[in-house]
């Protein structure tokens, strides 16, 4: 097989995949935590087995919708943090990107955060809770990696960044997660009471020197 035909392959692979991750998107958003591999085969018009063949298990599959949304809302908190406005206007705009997230894809969101409720007889939910943690770090160390380029946090910034990274992540999650079942106020003012809680030592940090600021 020559390297033209390789290619051609590989294109043709990754297409497929693509349309069956989105087959798989389709499942999650009408069934949150409850999507199966048998309703997701089904959407995409295959049999469990080739499904298998693309992802290896339930957890395979699982890692490449993680994957898929992830990159999509860190594009997006990257965005936020990279807009032309004030620091705090920055800071409430990164805050309420990631929980109007949460909000416009419900499903999504459970479906990646949340253990399952239990599938179909012989084919049980996915085990997500054991997955969600490593999305979580993932974006701490992203956000502590945005923090340390921007910011001047004095001797031991690497590891101050990491801390500050990890807590703002883990707060927007619990909080979020809160919000989004209760609903007990508006968005608008979830995101100000979380900058509150965020602004002082956020405000009192320097420029890092050369840094794109924060």
């Amino acid at each position: 097989m020559d390297t033209t035909q390789r290619t051609e392959q590989q294109r043709s692979a990754d297409r497929r995949r693509r349309e069956l991750l989105e087959a798989a998107d389709r499942v999650v958003l009408r069934d949150g935590p409850q999507a199966s591999m048998n309703a997701i085969a089904a959407e995409a018009g295959i049999t469990k087995p080739i499904l298998y063949r693309h992802f290896g298990d339930k957890g395979g599959l699982y890692a490449a919708l993680a994957k898929r949304h992830t990159d999509a809302l860190l594009d997006s908190l990257r965005a936020a943090l990279d807009a032309p406005a004030e620091r705090r206007e920055r800071v409430e705009a990164t805050l309420d990107t990631y929980l109007a997230a949460i909000e416009a894809r419900p499903q999504v969101y459970r479906f990646l955060m949340h253990p399952s409720e239990g599938g179909q007889p012989g084919d049980p939910g996915f085990d997500v809770g054991k997955h969600s943690a490593p999305l979580l770090r993932r974006m701490g160390e992203e956000l502590a990696q945005v923090i340390e380029e921007r910011l001047d946090l004095g001797p031991g910034s690497q590891q101050l960044a990491r801390v500050w990274g990890h807590g703002i992540v883990g707060m927007m999650h619990a909080a979020g997660d809160w919000w989004l079942g209760e609903r007990p106020c508006s968005r608008a003012e979830l995101v100000g009471s979380l900058a509150d809680l965020l602004w002082g030592r956020l405000a009192a940090a320097g420029d890092k020197i050369g840094g794109p600021g924060f």
